[in-house]
C-alpha cells in the first residue's frame, strides 16, 4: 500500500472505518489503528517536512566563552569559515567569520519561526528593524515580498560557556499572500504557553505551544498574513519533554492536516504501540490520536502540523515562489533594491555588551519582554 493509500485509508478509520470494519466481521472488535504513517531518519540537517512547512532544522552549539568582539575565545584556525558546518568540538561557526550565525541574506515568499531554546540571537533588517532574544522567545517573522536580514549569535559571556540551541522552521504562505508586506511579531517567553501535566503514574510531561491550540493552552497570535493566522489551517508548533517512561496521548487533529513529529533528543519511544528509532521524524495521521510512551531516559519531541497549502512550490535558495518565473523575478527584484538595502555597519552586525532582550520595529516603536 503507497504511503497516501494508506492516509487515505486511516483517515477513513479515523473518520469512523473503525465502525465500518467491525460491522464486516461479527463478534470481533476492530483494532485501534496505527497513528503512524511512515518514519525516516533525521538525518544531516535540514530535517524533512511537510507542506505547509518547508525546512526545519535544530541548531545546538556548545559555544565557548566570548572575546570581546562577541566572538568565541577560540582559535579557528582549520574551521571553513563562510561555511562552517562540521560540529568541531561541538560548535559551528555557520557562515559567520567573527561571530557565529548567519549574516545578511535575503529571502522573499515564506516565513520563518525561530524558536530560541538557550542563548541569544540578534537580528537586524533591511528595515532598519532589530531585535535581542533569546531563553525561551520565538520571532516570527513574515518575509513576504523580501526582507535582508541577519542572525547572529553574540557569545556575551567572557567567563563561562555561551551554549545556543535552536529552532528555525520556515512555513509557507499561499501565493495570495506571497507578496504580503514584510513583519515580524515578537512571541516573548512569558507570554508563550506551557504546561507541565503528571501522568497516571505521576511522571511528568512539559508541554509548550509555539503555534496553535491543547486544550486550555492558546499560543499568541502569528503575524497577519500568516497560513497559522487562519484557524481552518489548523497549523501547530508544539514540543514534548517526557520523563522517563512517561505517558502522554497527542490529541486528534483535523483529518486533513500533515502531522510530524521529530525525535530528536532521547533513546527509546513508542507511538500507538510502535516502537521508533531516536533521531526519526515519524509522520502521523492527524485525524486520530497519538499515544507517547517514552523509554527509560527523558526523550524531546517537536510537532510541525497544518493543512497543506497544496500550491506549486519551487524554491531556490533563500526564495520559495509557485513558478520557476516567480524565483527570477524574486532574484532580478533582490539584485536591483536589495530589498530596501542594508542601514547595518556590517553583515554580521550585533547589538552590543548589554544583555537585555528587546525588539525595535521599522516604525520605531520599541518592545520589551515583561
Amino acid at each position: 500500500m503507497s504511503a497516501l493509500d494508506r492516509r487515505d485509508a486511516l483517515k477513513l478509520i479515523a473518520a469512523g472505518g473503525a465502525t465500518a470494519l467491525a460491522s464486516c466481521s461479527p463478534g470481533r472488535r476492530a483494532a485501534a489503528p496505527s497513528p503512524v504513517l511512515a518514519t525516516r531518519p533525521l538525518g544531516a540537517p535540514p530535517w524533512p517536512t511537510l507542506d505547509p512547512f518547508l525546512f526545519c532544522v535544530h541548531h545546538d552549539d556548545r559555544y565557548p566563552a566570548g572575546n570581546a568582539s562577541f566572538g568565541p575565545d577560540a582559535s579557528l584556525a582549520g574551521r571553513r569559515l563562510g561555511n562552517d558546518f562540521a560540529g568541531v568540538d561541538g560548535w559551528r561557526m555557520y557562515h559567520g567569520r567573527n561571530v557565529p550565525g548567519f549574516p545578511s541574506h535575503p529571502h522573499r515568499g515564506f516565513e520563518t519561526v525561530t524558536v530560541v531554546r538557550r542563548g541569544l540571537l540578534d537580528h537586524s533588517d533591511s528595515l532598519g528593524a532589530a531585535a535581542r532574544y533569546g531563553g525561551g522567545d520565538v520571532q516570527w517573522l513574515t518575509a513576504g515580498a523580501g526582507i535582508l536580514h541577519a542572525e547572529m549569535f553574540p557569545l556575551l559571556e567572557r567567563a563561562a560557556p555561551n551554549p545556543v540551541e535552536l529552532f528555525q522552521i520556515w512555513l509557507n504562505l499561499p501565493r495570495a499572500d506571497k507578496f504580503a508586506a514584510p513583519h515580524f511579531s515578537m512571541l516573548w517567553n512569558d507570554l508563550i504557553p506551557r504546561q507541565t501535566i503528571a501522568d497516571g503514574e505521576g511522571r511528568a510531561v512539559e508541554i509548550t505551544v509555539v503555534a496553535g491550540r491543547l486544550g486550555a493552552l492558546t499560543a499568541p497570535s502569528p503575524p497577519p498574513s500568516s497560513w497559522a493566522s487562519r484557524r481552518e489551517s489548523d497549523v501547530a508548533i508544539w514540543t514534548v519533554k517526557l520523563a522517563p517512561g512517561a505517558r502522554f496521548t497527542l490529541p486528534a487533529a483535523s483529518a486533513d492536516a500533515a502531522r510530524a513529529l521529530y525525535f530528536f533528543r532521547g533513546a527509546r519511544l513508542q507511538i500507538g504501540g510502535v516502537a521508533v528509532e531516536p533521531a526519526s521524524m515519524i509522520e502521523l495521521v492527524a485525524g486520530v490520536e497519538a499515544p507517547l510512551v517514552a523509554g527509560g531516559d527523558e526523550v524531546e519531541l517537536l510537532m510541525l502540523q497544518g493543512r497543506p497549502i497544496g500550491e506549486p512550490v519551487v524554491k531556490h535558495g533563500p526564495f520559495v515562489m509557485n513558478t520557476r518565473e516567480e524565483i527570477q523575478d524574486a532574484i532580478a527584484d533582490y539584485q536591483r533594491t536589495r530589498f530596501g538595502g542594508w542601514p547595518w555597519p556590517s553583515d554580521d552586525n550585533v547589538h552590543g555588551a548589554d544583555p537585555q532582550r528587546f525588539a525595535r520595529h521599522a516604525d520605531g516603536r520599541l518592545e520589551r519582554p515583561a
